[in-house]
């Protein structure tokens, strides 16, 4: 009798010496048998046919599952290998992990491939799924495997054997002719990629290091359905499209420089973006109880080992010296902030304390991971520390997560929360860590948010709740975070006096909403495709005269607007109206106001709306009172 337990918690039990999840996924119901994809046995994935001869628990993986992601895109890599060497004899094979959204597989081959070729290979695959070849592993000793593929003169795959201890048992994986060096687990058969796609060809050096041979490494994604490869396709060329390094340029925001690789450059257009939403920031904390100081970027050495950055994050970090002291500039902006605390006698009453700050911070990024404004060398943090009572801490966290859900809605930001947990390299006791992380629980089930728990990924000194943005194209971002620290305190030995008259160590909660200033301004760049709402736009509105006779008239048009605050541009240049139309269009100005002889005679404006197109005539007052209304609510 074996007992399977359930992710629900409910029990089946199955009166045999040994059951696959197949067997299981067809006990439970058969339109789960049809999606399973993979297994997961007592915590380990495995492959839908793994034999369970004990009680275990099991959840069945569909597609749905980012475990069965990897397990069907791994498989297709499989395919992709195999229609390499049918096509291309004597290519030889690197490896093929799966990775976010699909897949790869490495080449050592005489012929180059080119993007032209992609197609080629594709096809090939096609006819592999279609000939619906079984998936089957077998194990073999670390002497059997290297003499397995020195026959096949598969010398990558022997040094990847040579380099596992001389005890460990090797798996390979099989499907028609095919075989490939491989820990799986695997789909249970090639026909289950239905909607395989290559994209591109690219060179990697084996194993990462510029000393070894370069390879030809091409790329692919695969879906169990046409429509979902359609769809996926779809938003690969909309994200393109948004880019926002492309828009940076094209509208004129920022820019990366040879100079300063990582470290931004922003236009006034730019600028103007930057302002407003550092402007809603501090409105919005001050709304809520927050006091917004500034620290220096650059501390000594002494106070990055108090804090532990210099132990756990050095390779990180930047260093100076000045006046023979080790200096770092600061990666982080909490240390500052303690010393801010600490530079007072504080009493409960005071409590909770909440400290705010626009913070520049430099981290050491490694050159071939810098993204436009999504990853960059120097960036401002929306930094906030909240100093409490032990009693303060669920209230506390609910109004930083009631803050930062106003955040994302005002930008239609839908998310999702995830609880990061103790990491491997961590400061302080298993039982401090278990209080906090117990802590946040308590906020997150109050407010009654579904959250995912991430094991091991904690802050160094503390758990954390992250919020995961999905975009106007789905695509997800981490930005805001709240940890919860009961270690720093004590480091810093920060203290208040409590009711009693004696010294107790307050908790302290930091916490972002934007994340990275910079960064945010590009998630939104791609958010929005460079077409940002009224209240953050550089230009909000354009006036566009007809001809020279009519620049006066434009004159008029742009005093009047900008006397009621609005960002407005004169485009009084002797050009066709059609050409200034499109080039407004192109810069994604919300409002263009197009001036001639009829609207000069009745004190209108021809109002042309960004999405909307030409609305005819209106009163220009109206329409001032109108985009005022608009930038104020911040629609």
């Amino acid at each position: 009798m074996i007992k399977v337990t359930l992710p629900d918690g409910s029990i089946r039990e199955f009166d045999v010496k040994a059951i696959t999840p197949l067997d299981i996924a067809i006990d439970i119901s058969k339109g789960l048998a049809k999606k399973a994809l993979a297994a997961k046995v007592n915590g380990k994935v495995v492959d839908i046919n793994f034999p369970i001869s004990d009680d275990s628990n099991v959840s069945i993986l569909t597609f749905e599952d980012k475990e069965a992601q990897d397990v069907f895109r791994h498989s297709s890599s499989h395919i992709l290998a195999q229609a390499v060497q049918k096509l291309y004899p004597g290519t030889k094979l690197g490896i093929g992990p799966a990775i976010k959204d699909g897949f790869y597989y490495d080449f050592d081959s005489e012929y180059k491939f080119g993007p032209q070729d992609l197609e080629k290979i594709e096809k090939e695959m096609e006819r592999i799924i279609k000939e619906d070849h079984n998936y089957v592993r077998k194990e073999l000793s670390r002497g059997e495997a290297i003499k397995f593929f020195l026959n096949r003169d598969e010398h990558y795959k022997v040094e990847l054997i040579e380099d596992l201890p001389e005890e460990a048992v090797i798996s390979i994986y099989q499907h028609d002719d095919f075989v490939d060096l491989c820990a799986g687990p695997h789909l249970a058969c090639t026909s289950l990629v239905k909607a395989p796609k290559l994209l591109s060809v690219a060179g990697a050096y084996w194993r990462g290091s510029e000393k070894n041979k370069m390879l030809q490494r091409i790329y692919g994604t695969s879906f169990p359905k046409k429509a979902e490869l359609d769809d996926y396709l779809f938003r690969l060329e909309e994200a393109k499209r948004r880019d926002h390094r492309k828009l940076g340029q094209e509208l004129e925001l920022f820019t990366i420089l040879e100079e300063g690789p990582g470290f931004p450059f922003f236009y006034p257009k730019g600028m103007i973006i930057r302002n407003e939403l550092e402007n809603y920031w501090r409105d919005l904390h001050k709304e809520s109880g927050y006091q917004e100081i500034k620290t220096p970027i650059i501390l000594n050495r002494e106070l990055w080992e108090r804090s532990g950055h210099w132990q756990n994050y050095k390779e990180n970090m930047y260093f100076t010296e000045i006046d023979d002291t080790d200096f770092a500039i600061k990666p982080m902006n909490c240390p500052g902030a303690m010393l801010v605390y600490n530079s007072k006698l504080h009493s409960y009453r005071e409590l909770p304390l909440r400290l705010c700050e626009m913070g520049l911070v430099h981290r050491h990024e490694l050159s071939g991971v810098l993204h436009g404004l999504m990853r960059v060398r120097a960036f401002t943090q929306d930094d906030s520390h909240i100093f409490m009572l032990p009693n303060q801490i669920t209230d506390e966290v609910i109004g930083v997560i009631n803050l930062i859900d106003s955040v994302y809605k005002l930008f239609n930001f839908e998310y999702h929360v995830e609880l990061s947990t103790k990491p491997e390299k961590a400061m302080g006791s298993d039982e401090m860590w278990d209080k906090a992380t117990n802590a946040l629980e308590i906020a997150l089930k109050e407010k009654g948010m579904d959250y995912i728990v991430n094991k091991g990924d904690g802050a160094f000194y503390g758990p954390k709740i992250d919020f995961h943005l999905r975009d106007s194209i789905g695509r997800t971002w981490q930005c805001g975070t709240i940890q919860l620290d009961f270690q720093m305190p004590e480091k810093f030995d920060l203290n208040y006096i409590g009711e009693d008259g004696e010294k107790h160590r307050p908790v302290m909660v930091h916490r972002v909403a934007f994340g990275s200033i910079e960064r945010f301004i590009g998630i939104l760049t791609e958010h929005y495709a460079g077409a940002f709402p009224t209240w953050l736009a550089p230009v909000q509105v354009k006036i566009l005269p007809i001809s020279s006779k009519h620049a006066a008239y434009g004159t008029k048009v742009y005093d009047a607007l900008v006397q009621a605050g609005i960002r407005a541009e004169l485009d009084d240049r002797n050009e066709k109206i059609g050409y200034k139309i499109r080039e407004a269009q192109l810069q994604k100005i919300p409002y263009m106001l197009v001036v001639g002889d009829k609207e000069q005679e009745e004190g209108t404006v021809g109002l042309r709306k960004r999405g909307e197109g030409d609305l005819g005539a209106v009163s220009l007052e109206q329409l001032v009172d109108n985009i005022v209304l608009e930038i104020k609510q911040k629609k």
